[in-house]
């Protein structure tokens, strides 16, 4: 049985994979202008020039004939040149990648923590001071826009941290490595307490939720007749019971971290996938977003079909479903 449904929800990922393949071509299509449409505002731009242009990025093709050839080439990994640069948008999404995974990994596992904690402390103390200040906290910093939190600690925190790009820039010399750490850690703190307070808020709402939900059941009450300690019945009993929407909610957050945060990056210049991207929507730099937005969905996908497969041995109940 188990078995059984790791494989169906295997074949489930790979459908949603082929739509999200499909959808993700020709969503651009759709868009209007092209990817020569910023050269018809060029001085001397001739429509020989521009027909040029369009038989060397292969937009003289059918949509259709450009469909069959982009899935051909992503059949082999290709994911296409960029037009912005002329370089592969792997090698571009891997350093794009390399900058974004420290700066979102780190605040996001700092954020579950952080949320994971106050949402079991609010659920236990459901209706004291300590859960309305928490739940208010959380509730505060889960309707605040992201842009708007990130302006204001460069308004407040500024002047005291660096606030720009990943790192300073050295005149004469190649810094040793681990001063060129610590002056990438000083850059990431800005946007990285921007992310955490960001993703705390959704966090610590879901967390006190699934836990409240838990602790109203019957097994519970069980558990307290017996005597068992309130910590004891929270940590053997309701977090377990509670692991699913947990589990639900860490993998949507591993796999929107591969995504970055782009409204973060924006604001604080960090070379990311996020400002890749926008810097591609800019550009109308359809290679750069397709493979953007294709790799963005794998990893969601891939990230919830691992969290369908823990759901097999957290709740056995689920493989008799099936």
């Amino acid at each position: 049985m188990v078995r059984y449904g790791i494989l169906k929800r295997a074949a489930f990922a790979l459908v949603t994979a082929f739509v999200a393949v499909t959808i993700n071509f020709f969503l651009f299509r759709v868009l209007p202008g092209s990817a020569i449409t910023n050269w018809a505002h060029v001085p001397n731009s001739s429509p020989q020039l521009q027909a040029a242009l369009k038989r060397e990025f292969g937009l003289d093709r059918s949509t259709t004939a450009q469909y069959f050839l982009y899935v051909k080439q992503l059949l082999h990994g290709n994911l296409g040149i960029s037009f912005t640069n002329q370089q592969p948008v792997s090698h571009n999404l891997y350093i794009a990648l390399k900058n974004t995974i420290p700066l979102v990994g780190i605040s996001t596992l700092i954020a579950l923590v952080l949320g994971l904690w106050t949402g079991i402390l609010s659920a236990r103390r459901r209706g004291t001071l300590i859960d309305h200040i928490s739940t208010g906290t959380a509730v505060v910093l889960y309707a605040l826009p992201t842009q708007w939190i990130g302006l204001l600690l460069l308004i407040l925190l500024g002047g005291h941290l660096p606030s720009a790009g990943m790192s300073s820039p050295f005149e004469f010399t190649t810094p040793p490595f681990w001063q060129h750490m610590e002056d990438i850690a000083k850059h990431m703190i800005l946007p990285g307490i921007t992310l955490v307070l960001t993703i705390y808020g959704s966090m610590t709402l879901i967390i006190r939720s699934a836990m409240l939900e838990v602790l109203g059941e019957d097994f519970i009450l069980t558990a307290r007749a017996k005597g068992l300690t309130q910590r004891s019945i929270v940590r053997r009993h309701a977090l377990r019971n509670a692991m699913l929407p947990i589990v639900t909610l860490i993998a949507l957050s591993l796999g929107y971290i591969v995504a970055g945060a782009i409204l973060v990056e924006i604001v604080f210049t960090w070379p990311g996938i996020g400002s890749a991207l926008y810097n591609a929507v800019v550009t109308r730099d359809y290679p750069m977003m397709q493979g953007g937005f294709l790799v963005i969905a794998f990893s969601v996908i891939f990230f919830n079909f691992l969290a369908e497969t823990l759901y097999f041995s957290l709740d056995p109940r689920i493989s008799h479903e099936h």
